[in-house]
């Protein structure tokens, strides 16, 4: 898998870990399952992490992706886990839909304001080359990687969340709140920024609403980043006063939302009715349990989950690191593979019995 193209979103590096013990004696490589948002933590390392090897040469993504990989391991204690990447052309699905989305993100700035990179440009190729550079380690891993083209990854991990491993313990880690819609008794979404888990619970106790109902939030709410409208005047706040029943369990849906609505005298009410494209519109955008995701896609996922996990390739790993080195970044690294990645190299030869 190569890239020729990053996204622009940023993430916060993972600086929290959870002790979490637990016996693999009697456990199954499906029973916990860590889903990481790539791009997303990839971008947010490069950016943040000023790290240099002993030639000067930048490696600031490289580390801190495995340093976040290795956090993110460590606090959920998975016995799989699976990076998603967004594919090659994965907006085009929803330019389709929309045209606007995402046109509005330009990169006229620089990401890492802690490395004197001469140009833009010369940042952008960095950039390339470390993120390819991240995808060759984890082939080394007991780490499945998923780039599927014309798809994002947020439908991917959607679906395989909602789909795939409904019956599994599942641990999504992104800064992207759209997850949070996905959040139910198996699913957690985990924010590197807030250093928060996020449960059914947590969910009702920051928004006031109940995950079921999350994604009517954020049809209402929009999402700038993305280029996709609100319905101006219309805040959570106000949301939850004119349709109290977001706050419950049981799941609503926007034709609930339109009849409440027509049975209420309210100048907002009349301005939600008269929103009914442009909500229908985000709901097509911003699903995530039923994404844009072809069937031709699924099953691809369906064959890469199935297949047999790859076990720790030591000595192709110890190469490209001393290749790159990154020894004074990375010390210890026999250590470093075997307490972060022992787990999941044992699940990994499960699945070749």
């Amino acid at each position: 898998m190569r890239f020729s193209v990053i996204n622009k979103r940023h993430l916060s590096i993972l600086n929290q870990i959870k002790e979490s013990g637990g016996e693999i004696d009697n456990e199954k490589p499906n029973d916990s399952v860590l889903l990481i948002d790539g791009m997303n933590l990839f971008i947010r390392v490069f950016s943040a992490i000023p790290t240099t090897n002993e030639d000067g040469v930048h490696v600031g993504g490289i580390v801190g992706f495995l340093r976040s990989l290795a956090f993110n391991i460590n606090m959920i204690r998975p016995t799989r886990a699976i990076i998603v990447f967004d594919g090659k052309g994965g907006s085009n699905r929803r330019r389709k839909i929309f045209p606007e989305y995402k046109m509005g993100r330009k990169m006229s700035y620089r990401l890492n304001r802690a490395h004197d990179f001469l140009t833009r440009e010369e940042e952008q190729q960095m950039m390339i080359r470390q993120l390819n550079r991240v995808v060759e380690y984890l082939e080394c891993l007991p780490v499945s990687i998923m780039n599927m083209e014309q798809t994002e990854a947020d439908d991917v991990i959607g679906y395989l969340s909602k789909h795939i491993y409904r019956n599994s313990k599942t641990t999504i880690v992104s800064t992207d709140k759209d997850f949070l819609q996905l959040v139910d008794k198996n699913t957690n979404v985990y924010s590197p920024t807030k250093k928060k888990m996020y449960d059914e619970e947590k969910v009702f106790e920051e928004y006031g609403i109940h995950p079921k109902n999350f994604l009517l939030f954020r049809m209402f709410d929009g999402d700038k980043s993305d280029g996709i409208p609100g319905v101006n005047g219309i805040g959570k706040k106000t949301l939850i006063k004119l349709f109290p029943f977001m706050e419950t369990e049981q799941k609503f849906e926007l034709d609930d939302i339109y009849r409440s609505a027509e049975t209420q005298k309210n100048p907002l009410c009349e301005k939600v009715l008269q929103s009914k494209d442009l909500l229908d519109l985000n709901r097509q955008l911003m699903d995530l349990e039923d994404g844009i995701i072809s069937g031709q896609t699924k099953l691809k996922v369906k064959e890469i989950v199935e297949r047999p996990i790859q076990r720790v390739i030591k000595h192709r790993f110890q190469t490209m690191f001393l290749e790159d080195k990154l020894y004074q970044a990375l010390p210890n690294l026999n250590s470093w593979l075997a307490t972060t990645f022992s787990r999941l190299n044992f699940m990994a030869e499960e699945t070749h019995k």
